[in-house]
């Protein structure tokens, strides 16, 4: 199998690398996760205009029929410049969902996405639940009128359509809703790592099923595909961090000469190279186990193991060798730590994936040394 980017695929990462490195870099970044939508609706534009909002979509539909390895790719430059636009959970994960609407909604849907002017969230997570535990208490009757509280809804705060997961008579269904119907209340919030959310309460409120049957199977595949972006983002930000340190380590001097002269601080910084390069392929796993079609959950928790593991390493080490520098709001090495913070946070933390991964050790094939 070969693991290097084609051409194209190359062409697509460098250009969305311009694209956000001209468009951030820390001062910029805090000014615009300062203001009340977290985001550049300049750079959402850009995004829109080189095809990336909608590279996953069929070409009928305003796309490129992108798969895996370029939509990871892009989440590791979204991941490098710390780019707050909200690519994972307006466009991506919803786009896949609407998977099972109807011909006109989804086309509908999908062009809207793509041309950046619809943006949509999925609501889904409820107070209670620790990953992988998804308990829904959100119901919707008969008639479809939902009513229930989500309260982790990643950039529903600015969401114009909402799709909702609910227990119904068929199960779990996915529905569609307008943001601001009669009866939805959102209560915005912002995280840490200068990310936007929302909780959403729905009171009666009607809406629109998507498709028939059970829908635990499909979201259960979009929480996979969510874990293998969530892990190139993870890339993206770990790459940064170690370059930063890297570059520091060659220029700030002590005892008249350079920290990278010292051979303990250089021993931990080659630690650092090779965290980065065990999420790294990890992360390359994840993403081609979906290109095979395969979205299996132990894959996704692998990955996120490692993840997480080299991220709190990374993380841990450039605050350390930057010293005081490193917690400042002025300098970017503490903000790249935060998201990292936040991605490992998201949908499982090392713990919780440790746990899933170790209640399946005995369904594993053994292997032998004859």
């Amino acid at each position: 199998m070969d693991f290097e980017l084609s051409e194209e695929q190359q062409m697509l990462r460098d250009t969305v690398r311009d694209v956000l490195t001209k468009s951030y870099d820390v001062e910029t970044l805090r000014a615009v996760t300062d203001t009340e939508r977290g985001w550049s609706e300049k750079v959402w534009k850009s995004l829109a205009d080189i095809g990336i909002l909608g590279m996953t979509f069929p070409e009928a539909e305003g796309g490129m029929d992108a798969g895996p390895v370029e939509f990871t790719s892009v989440m590791t430059e979204i991941g490098r410049a710390l780019a707050p636009e909200p690519y994972l959970d307006s466009v991506l994960v919803p786009g896949s969902l609407l998977a099972i609407a109807d011909d006109e909604t989804r086309v509908e849907l999908r062009e809207g996405l793509a041309s950046g002017e619809l943006l949509m969230a999925f609501a889904h997570h409820e107070a209670g639940n620790r990953w992988p535990e998804s308990t829904i208490e959100t119901t919707a009757d008969a008639d479809g009128n939902l009513t229930g509280l989500k309260s982790l809804v990643g950039h529903g705060d600015c969401a114009h359509k909402l799709i909702v997961s609910a227990k119904d008579a068929d199960g779990v269904g996915l529905y569609l809703i307008d943001a601001d119907a009669e009866g939805v209340t959102r209560t915005p919030y912002r995280t840490h790592d200068r990310r936007r959310g929302a909780q959403i309460e729905f009171a009666n409120a009607a809406a629109r099923r998507l498709g028939s049957g059970d829908a635990s199977d499909l979201i259960a595949d979009a929480e996979v595909g969510i874990q293998a972006a969530l892990c190139a983002e993870a890339v993206g930000a770990m790459e940064r961090s170690l370059e930063l340190t890297t570059e520091y380590l060659k220029t700030r001097k002590q005892f008249g000469v350079t920290l990278s002269t010292f051979q303990a601080l250089s021993h931990r910084a080659a630690d650092m190279y090779v965290q980065l390069e065990l999420a790294r392929s990890m992360s390359l796993y994840a993403t081609t186990s979906l290109a095979d079609g395969v979205a299996d959950p132990v894959v996704a928790s692998r990955a996120k193991l490692q993840i997480c593991t080299s991220g709190r390493a990374i993380g841990q080490e450039a605050i350390q060798m930057h010293g005081g520098i490193g917690m400042t709001a002025e300098y970017p090495v503490g903000h790249y730590v935060s998201r990292l913070t936040g991605i490992s946070h998201t949908l499982g933390d090392a713990s919780s994936h440790l746990s899933r991964l170790s209640a399946n050790v005995g369904t594993y094939e053994m292997v032998s040394v004859g």
